[in-house]
């Protein structure tokens, strides 16, 4: 009883505030769990953890060590498995206010221009049925990924885009990168992601568009070839069936702010960091 007193008597502002730190960081990565692969992943290692304390309190010994190895080395096996997320949180840190952006600028006119265009030839290519995959760099360098295409350094235009993605072009089955509100390249491989739970109607094309999402902050802006439906990928997050408004309406928001404004603070990054789940389809 005593010992309760104290501590209450000894309890200051300064633990208060490390208390809530923790219980924060913990809530979050409870959430970043549940919405995530962890899950399954975070019920293995709490079988594991169980039958190590059982181990211990029965004295068996071989098992007692076999368990404690596993965990050892698990916990190198969490950092590879989840080094997409991993990853992606890191960059969103390295994206905050207090570091310089190194991508190309564009302002608010060149945006509005360069959406303006990409909505109109988005609904150029659902009408006639023509897939396409329009990648827009924002903060995360994509020069890996634009070098495995052909370099244009172009205007953007219907026209343009139309040409490369035109069925039977050399170029067509690739992806564009655009960059500071120029064609940087054209005919890029992309990433897949490795999502098991996205829908089996989901091509390549989908797939690769999500795949980018997930490593970089970059905005996936999709036509399918089959159905001409317009989708939007960012973030390891898929929003489909999109009409023209809701088209522009997105792209104003996501790339308008970033291309314009220093994205995010510290409050933003660590919030993002724990709490974002990758690869679910809306």
């Amino acid at each position: 009883m005593d010992y309760f007193k104290a501590l209450v008597s000894s309890f200051g502002l300064t633990d208060a505030l490390d208390v809530a730190i923790v219980a924060f960081v913990i809530y979050q990565i409870l959430g970043f769990v549940r919405e995530t692969r962890a899950e399954q992943l975070a019920k293995g290692v709490l079988v594991i953890l169980m039958a190590k304390v059982v181990a211990e309190w029965a004295n068996l010994y071989t098992i007692n060590w076999i368990l404690g190895y596993v965990i050892d080395v698990g916990l190198i096996a969490v950092v590879i498995i989840f080094q997409p997320e991993l990853r992606r949180g890191l960059e969103y840190i390295g994206r905050n206010k207090f570091l310089p952006q190194k991508q190309g600028k564009i302002d608010k006119s060149g945006i509005r221009s360069l959406i303006s265009t990409l909505v109109e030839t988005a609904d150029g290519f659902s009408k006639e049925r023509v897939g396409a995959l329009m990648i827009l760099e924002r903060q995360t360098s994509l020069t890996d990924i634009a070098e495995s295409g052909t370099y244009l350094h172009a205007d953007v235009s219907t026209e343009l885009l139309g040409n490369i993605f035109y069925e039977g072009a050399p170029l067509h089955d690739g992806a564009v990168i655009i960059r500071g509100g120029r064609l940087l390249s054209a005919g890029c491989v992309l990433p897949l992601t490795q999502n098991k739970n996205l829908s089996k109607d989901l091509g390549t094309r989908h797939r690769a568009g999500i795949g980018v999402s997930e490593v970089s902050d970059a905005i996936a802006l999709i036509v399918s070839e089959e159905t001409g439906i317009i989708s939007i990928a960012v973030d390891g997050r898929l929003s489909r069936f999109l009409d023209l408004k809701n088209v522009e309406k997105s792209l104003t928001k996501l790339y308008l702010n970033s291309g314009v404004q220093e994205t995010g603070n510290w409050k933003d990054a660590l919030r993002n960091f724990l709490g974002k789940g990758g690869g679910n389809e809306s």
